[in-house]
């Protein structure tokens, strides 16, 4: 895949990063996939590691560009975010020694019962009829702190970004999925930081070749960074506005289209 279909992808993934708080991952994987397939058993690790950067960088522009009323919803949540850090990490080592068909379809079945949860469970998708009230956990937050660990494990785990389970956690709290989708962005910074440090300094006792920094396919990342982040930066001071039910649809579509192309990949 030549450099400049990378960067028209990137900027596909910039689109995902301001619209649905995805900062890269669940496209980034399969790219990434296809990209680095002749690198044999180690192209599932290295599209791990590649994504956990790629949304890294995108989240960090995203989050410098949202608005401080928005980003106030997560004031004093610095125990959410060190556990975050900490689940991705351990997924981080996880998904560098494990055989890479656990992740790869572990990432196409976490999908898989992420939709099945979201077309059949009340909350996520919007009732005709239905005004959205917030609710609130009981310690009064969408997000308890508890859940830190594992949302960033499996996130840094399977690659496919926090915001897979963090934007349908704060959804069903009561949140439209404009709100959603920008505080996902914050979040996914606390998990992709630990990952792709684990990646980029352990990851090449397990795969080494050229253009590889740990796990990271460097090149690649660079050429989707190109693309995501004037799209990024574009998005958020003009966001688009989009009625709630559709963005929540076009959020469970992607899904959908992410897990497909994962598992044709593999």
């Amino acid at each position: 895949m030549s450099i400049l279909v990378l960067f028209f992808v990137g900027s596909a993934v910039g689109v995902t990063t301001v619209l649905f708080g995805f900062g890269g991952g669940f496209v980034t994987v399969p790219i990434i996939l296809f990209v680095d397939a002749a690198r044999g058993p180690d192209a599932l690790r290295i599209a791990i590691a590649t994504s956990a950067l790629v949304m890294l960088v995108n989240a960090v522009v995203a989050t410098s560009a949202t608005r401080r009323s928005i980003l106030a919803h997560l004031r004093r949540r610095r125990s959410l975010f060190a556990l975050l850090a900490l689940g991705g990490a351990v997924g981080g080592v996880g998904a560098l020694f494990v055989p890479d068909v656990v992740p790869r379809w572990g990432f196409v079945a976490y999908i898989g019962i992420t939709v099945v949860d979201l077309l059949l469970r009340p909350g996520f998708l919007p009732r005709s009829g239905v005004t959205r009230r917030p609710k609130k956990a009981p310690d009064g937050r969408p997000l308890t702190d508890g859940w830190g660990i594992p949302i960033g494990g499996v996130a840094s785990f399977l690659g496919v970004g926090g915001s897979v389970m963090t934007v349908p956690m704060m959804r069903r709290s009561g949140m439209d999925m404009s709100l959603a989708t920008s505080l996902a962005n914050p979040l996914t910074v606390a998990i992709a930081v630990p990952a792709m440090l684990v990646a980029s300094v352990f990851g090449s006792s397990v795969a080494s070749s050229p253009g590889l920094v740990g796990t990271v396919d460097v090149v690649s990342a660079l050429a989707l960074l190109a693309g995501a982040i004037p799209v990024i930066v574009l998005l958020r001071r003009r966001p688009p506005r989009i009625p709630d039910a559709v963005h929540s649809w076009a959020y469970l579509a992607l899904l959908v289209v992410a897990a497909t192309a994962v598992a044709v990949t593999g």
